[in-house]
């Protein structure tokens, strides 16, 4: 009997410029693609939060249940499963004698502690196939070693710009041959209740749906049928609405969007619509997220640890009250709870609003960033662990601070904090900026009004 091989998803949940995919077709064998809801990743933390929680589960079963569809549509399934992929792999490989695992690599400390411990494990005649496929630019073409990544986010881009190309897209796959399995064999989608979560066992809802299909329909939207493209580099800082910046992260995170395929895109926009500053920004933004994967595989776990890679030293208070105040978006302050708010019931949250949130819990509660880095992770369905781990170590320690009633009042943010916060929804556009001078008995008072602040109310109000 012919061997076959096993194509394992992860954060690549697409057809379309998927190496792996492709490589595994060309094997030439049959091919058991399988996606696993991993157990560990559900667990509770001791700050009293899943690792992962309910709205980013939800997403996930949205991005999965699309690549279901979309590899049937090719001739194709996919097998899902529950469990620990340590356990599964093996087994899996032994059960369909898989000569080989095609993956895409990995890079964090945690997933690559996990491959070792599965390839420890399998069969002999079995091997990983790893294929680099998560940034714009390859890993291989860098002109750095990794552990000569640069400190600074500008000599990255710079260099490596000037030096590497940006590799083309791989074709989206026609047609796939696939192991024979009955059709109540592929398995189902988990609920929340098989993956630890108490209570009814309902499904959250999402910012936006997830999956390729939803991704690409963005994508065209975004660039070509509203041109709102134009518009980026003035309106990503807002916090309302859809519209006001591309939406491409939460796709990007779990590979539902390539990122070549977003640079392609933009080069057709600037050939046929308009090449301006906004569509140098998103592709600057894609080219940051490189320099976060690139710079994270450089100083690996020093990044998850309190004093970061950069060995400094703030004397955080780690108030527990505080932390459970900005969690759930009772700190008074209106701009921080409205966007942590957001957060907790959509899982999605604007990038000024992470800016001013994590500053906030840093510089004005002295909490642990690690704390903060930790309850976005559990959150963002958008969560990529080197641009969430890493800009808020930027917070911490490299970026100044950020005021969050001057960036309320600057950004106009009024409707934004009518939509999250209901209780102060009634107030003019200057008192609901800063409710703690009006009598509102079911919003909190701040813990703390910082003289640092002073000028920015003062703004305000005349």
């Amino acid at each position: 009997m012919l061997p076959n091989v096993l194509l394992w998803f992860k954060n690549d949940l697409r057809l379309h410029d998927n190496e792996a995919l492709n490589n595994a077709i060309d094997s030439g064998r049959k091919v058991l693609p399988v996606f696993i809801f991993d157990t560990n990743i559900y667990r509770k933390l001791d700050l009293g939060f899943p690792k992962t929680d309910r709205v980013r589960l939800e997403f996930t079963r949205q991005c999965v249940d699309d690549l279901r569809r979309n590899l049937i549509a090719i001739g194709g399934n996919l097998l899902v499963l529950t469990g620990q992929p340590e356990t599964l792999i093996p087994h899996l490989v032994k059960k369909f004698n898989c000569e080989a695992v095609f993956a895409e690599q990995e890079f964090g400390t945690e997933e690559l502690k996990q491959i070792e411990r599965i390839g420890e494990t399998l069969p002999n005649e079995c091997e990983f196939r790893f294929i680099w496929g998560r940034t714009l630019f390859h890993l291989d073409d860098l002109p750095f070693t990794i552990s000569e990544i640069p400190l600074t986010s500008k000599t990255f881009r710079i260099k490596t710009t000037k030096a590497a190309t940006v590799r083309d897209t791989f074709p989206t796959p026609e047609q796939i041959i696939i192991i024979d399995l009955r059709e109540q064999q592929w398995g189902a989608l988990p609920t929340p209740r098989e993956l630890g979560f108490k209570g009814k066992n309902n499904f959250a809802l999402t910012f936006m749906e997830g999956g390729e299909t939803n991704a690409l329909e963005r994508l065209n939207f975004y660039l070509f049928e509203t041109e709102q493209l134009t518009n980026y580099r003035w309106t990503r800082n807002r916090s309302l609405g859809m519209d006001y910046s591309s939406k491409f992260s939460p796709y990007m995170a779990l590979g539902c969007l390539s990122p070549r395929k977003i640079y392609e895109a933009v080069e057709c926009y600037e050939r046929e619509i308009k090449k301006n500053q906004s569509t140098w920004w998103i592709i600057f933004e894609i080219v940051w997220r490189d320099y976060f994967t690139f710079k994270l595989m450089r100083f690996q776990n020093r990044v998850y640890q309190t004093k970061g890679y950069t060995d400094k030293i703030i004397d955080f208070t780690d108030d527990k009250k505080l932390f459970n105040r900005w969690c759930t978006g009772q700190t008074g302050i209106p701009f921080v709870d409205a966007h942590m708010r957001q957060l907790n019931e959509t899982g999605f949250m604007s990038n000024r609003g992470r800016v001013n949130c994590s500053s906030f819990l840093v510089h004005d509660y002295l909490i642990d960033w690690t704390w903060g880095a930790a309850f976005f992770e559990s959150k963002l369905i958008d969560y990529d662990v080197a641009s969430n781990w890493m800009n808020w170590h930027a917070q911490a320690y490299q970026i100044w601070y950020t005021n969050p009633i001057h960036q309320a009042n600057k950004y106009k943010s009024q409707q934004f904090i009518r939509k999250w916060i209901p209780e102060i929804q009634h107030l003019n556009d200057t008192d609901i900026l800063i409710p703690w001078e009006s009598d509102v008995p079911d919003y909190p008072k701040p813990h703390k009004l910082h003289k640092k602040w002073t000028r920015s109310i003062n703004k305000i109000k005349n």
